[in-house]
């Protein structure tokens, strides 16, 4: 890069963070957050009663099982607060609310053993909503090739330790968690015009629950992983709060996306027309 490229590299990300850091912007000030703020109260209680209670793995229980479920319940009634219809205004709130909810009762699943599969297909139900909420646009395929590739040797090394169902239902499961997380990751565009805080939070919601999931994989079918269940649940809460975080704005930005759609063939026809006027005086120049 030259100086020029590096000055505007500069004016651009100088503007950028302006925007975000600007009081007076509703989509990308994390001002916000102290809004929300209270909202978030019941998920706090909930984790901090799970952590102080914390029933291990190994004894199983409907008390353990509801203990587990809450800090996903109160994430549900969460993203209710912010407005949920079957507008496509909220088209995104309702993909994410499906999504934890098919999380809830994967959680429940997991308590027991014998409901591994169950609580798995639950997952994956959720990772292919998810996946719908955050879309392919843009489409950003290098991200997905990297992530593609690390997914295949964790598959590789789990591949050997995996038997009956497991066979087909893990190589599924771990294709659509990476799907997951590279559709999560290429939301985020800084410098482009609708970049919002909300799009990093599901970002990061999407690089934690692959870490969560990942030490749950290592744990089950590698090596026993030290405090695993708390490593496992904190990062497992942590994704789904995040994720949870990105509904925030997102009525606002689906109407902000669609105006801009809307205002996109005009902005092309006056640049079109403009370009036509500019040939013709060239023209008019040069008989002259």
């Amino acid at each position: 890069m030259n100086n020029a490229d590096w000055l505007q590299f500069y004016l651009v990300t100088h503007d950028k963070l302006r925007d975000i850091l600007s009081p007076s912007d509703p989509i990308t000030c994390p001002a916000q957050l102290w809004k929300i703020g209270p909202k978030l109260v019941p998920f706090c209680m909930a984790t901090a009663i799970y952590y102080a209670v914390f029933i291990p793995n190994d004894e199983p229980s409907t008390f353990a099982m509801v203990l587990k479920c809450l800090p996903v319940l109160s994430l549900i009634f969460f993203v209710l607060s912010h407005g949920i219809s079957f507008g496509q205004e909220h088209a995104y709130s309702r993909r994410v609310l499906f999504g934890l909810t098919f999380s809830m009762f994967g959680d429940a699943f997991l308590i027991y053993k014998e409901a591994f599969v169950h609580g798995v297909a639950a997952f994956a139900i959720a990772h292919i909503l998810y996946i719908s909420a955050f879309g392919f646009s843009p489409l950003k395929p290098a991200i997905g090739g990297i992530l593609g590739g690390v997914a295949f040797v964790g598959y590789y090394f789990a591949a050997p330790f995996r038997n009956g169902p497991l066979v087909y239902i893990i190589p599924m499961y771990i294709i659509l968690l990476t799907v997951m997380c590279w559709r999560a990751i290429a939301r985020v565009q800084f410098f482009e015009e609708l970049w919002t805080w909300t799009k990093l939070c599901s970002s990061v919601g999407g690089i934690v629950f692959v870490i969560s999931d990942t030490v749950l994989g290592v744990n089950r079918f590698l090596v026993p992983v030290p405090y695993h269940q708390a490593i496992i649940m904190t990062t497992y809460y942590f994704a789904q709060l995040m994720i949870s975080l990105s509904v925030v704005d997102s009525a606002k930005l689906s109407a902000l996306e669609k105006e801009r759609e809307c205002t996109a063939p005009h902005k092309e026809t006056d640049k079109a027309v403009e370009g036509k006027v500019g040939a013709e005086v060239t023209d008019a120049k040069k008989q002259v």
